[in-house]
């Protein structure tokens, strides 16, 4: 049963104030792609035989982009569209600001050895390897060319193995998505052009850590390999490589549009019903909570863990972690928490809903 009590004129100025914070990605209804071409302007990427990492991932960026476009439910974003220097921050930030639904970046791979070649494509995570690390430090070396670097990154060194421990946190939540777009990806590749297969591989890249999103890092070839050199510094290959990465990026983008438009139509379902200033609407016995992250790992609930957020709670279910923002019977608070933990960075935050302390429909509840 539901009531509806005087309102606490200190919660409903609390509630007030986040209902006016700018509105979230959920009621626009394009599904946003962020496009990142590694690397550009004074910093070339690879380099042999004439063929620069630079221009190879801003072409079949530009190719893969076009492609895109044409889906009139996608809006493409990209980092850089010409030949400029972008530090990895603001490529990151680019697609954070953007509230996007998926982050590619682009780039060639280059080896001692000469005859290394293929295609492989990196979510974040733990090197499993030393061929791994190198293919990351030599990523994340990047920031050297920055100014300000250690104002910017701290403590964080490329080179070093355990700096990268700390990266994998953020994405932890997305790492099925990633993983997922990236098998895509990686399918296109080696069935369709034929190219190696390098598989689907987990490093730390600065630059996923900072994206909160799925996001994957393309390497699609080396360019130390002469003819593979060659075929990615082709507008045939720059064609094809663009062609396999958009089609698997619309694969996975049918594969979650009908979840992602049932979304949108409930929170814009939400926002007709919401008034300028939202009475308090208490639901007895029923309490509500935001589910902000889940993982593997066992967190302490500090405001620094957290981006900030305090009401934080964890509960175990077999070996997942699941985290928990807010506390409260009151449907109108726990929506303006929802909405502040999305704006915090975690765009995925949905209400869950717990009568007699067992989980219960959120529908069967608020309907």
């Amino acid at each position: 049963m539901k009531t509806k009590p005087f309102v606490n004129f200190v919660s409903l100025l609390f509630i007030c104030s986040l209902f006016f914070l700018p509105q979230l990605n959920a009621q626009n209804k394009k599904f946003k792609v962020v496009i990142d071409a590694g690397h550009g302007g004074h910093d070339p990427g690879a380099s042999y035989y004439g063929f620069k990492e630079k221009e190879i991932a801003l072409n079949i960026t530009l190719l893969a982009g076009a492609i895109l476009e044409k889906n009139m439910g996608i809006e493409v974003i990209y980092t850089r569209k010409k030949d400029v220097f972008l530090e990895l921050h603001r490529r990151a930030a680019i697609a954070n600001k953007a509230d996007a639904n998926l982050f590619v970046s682009i780039h060639a791979n280059a080896a001692a050895n000469k005859s290394a070649y293929g295609t492989e494509t990196f979510v974040l995570g733990l090197h499993k390897s030393q061929e791994n690390f190198e293919v990351a430090k030599k990523e994340n070396q990047v920031i050297y060319l920055e100014d300000n670097y250690e104002e910017i990154y701290g403590d964080f060194d490329p080179a070093s193995p355990e700096s990268l421990i700390g990266l994998t946190l953020m994405q932890e939540e997305y790492l099925d998505q990633s993983i997922e777009l990236a098998a895509l990806i990686q399918n296109n590749f080696t069935n369709k052009l034929k190219r190696r297969d390098r598989s689907v591989k987990q490093a730390g890249f600065w630059v996923l850590h900072n994206t909160y999103m799925p996001s994957v890092l393309i390497e699609t070839g080396f360019v130390s390999n002469k003819e593979e050199g060659t075929y990615l510094n082709s507008k045939k290959g720059q064609q094809e490589m663009a062609g396999a990465i958009a089609q698997a990026i619309l694969d996975y983008y049918n594969s979650v549009k009908s979840s992602y438009i049932t979304d949108i139509s409930e929170n814009q379902q939400i926002n007709n019903n919401s008034k300028t200033v939202p009475e308090v609407d208490i639901y007895e016995d029923i309490l509500f909570k935001v589910q902000i992250a889940a993982g593997s790992r066992k967190l302490d609930t500090k405001p620094a863990n957290f981006k900030g957020l305090t009401m934080i709670s964890r509960e175990q279910e077999g070996g997942l972690f699941k985290y928990y923002y807010g506390n409260t019977s009151d449907y109108n608070l726990i929506q303006a928490l929802q909405k502040e933990a999305r704006l915090k960075g975690y765009t995925s935050a949905f209400i869950v809903a717990y009568k007699n302390g067992k989980r219960v429909k959120l529908a069967d509840i608020i309907n």
